[in-house]
């Protein structure tokens, strides 16, 4: 899909952004039994599109926004070596054009983003259980780093 173009999102795009949030949020509630009742939301989009601490994407393919991705700068712990880092965020795809490499061409922009922010750490979170999503990830270069555990 070489023709897929990544810009910044703007928020003409929130309503349909809004749609993309409920679709991660479907796809994530069979891994968390911790989510509360339809409806949640899990991000301010409006926030993430005008922050300067934030870049929110959208991939385009044939004048059709088919997937999306955001990275936030976020405060290290601070035993940790580095003072910052970049998180990634709201990484979707519409599903018929998964497995063709749109989240490997959002995750290089927000790479690039990051970078000149002066970011070297760059990390998200995956359920364990989301193979596909593990799968892509690692694709795009990360490595797992720790699993975080629940008692009910």
């Amino acid at each position: 899909m070489d023709d897929v173009k990544i810009r910044a999102a703007t928020l003409d795009d929130i309503n349909l952004l809004l749609e993309f949030e409920q679709g991660v949020i479907e796809a994530e509630r069979p891994f968390d039994v911790t989510l509360g009742a339809d409806p949640i939301t899990y991000y301010n989009l409006e926030e993430l599109v005008v922050s300067d601490d934030a870049s929110l994407v959208v991939a385009e393919f044939e004048g059709e926004i088919i997937g999306s991705g955001y990275a936030l700068v976020k405060p290290a712990r601070h035993y940790l070596n580095h003072k910052f880092y970049s998180y990634l965020g709201f990484m979707y795809t519409i599903p018929k054009y998964r497995g063709r490499g749109v989240n490997t061409k959002i995750i290089e922009e927000l790479r690039q983003w990051s970078d000149f922010k002066g970011l070297k750490e760059i990390r998200l979170t995956v359920y364990d259980e989301n193979l596909g999503a593990i799968k892509a990830y690692e694709k795009a270069g990360f490595k797992k780093h720790i699993i975080e555990m629940r008692l009910e």
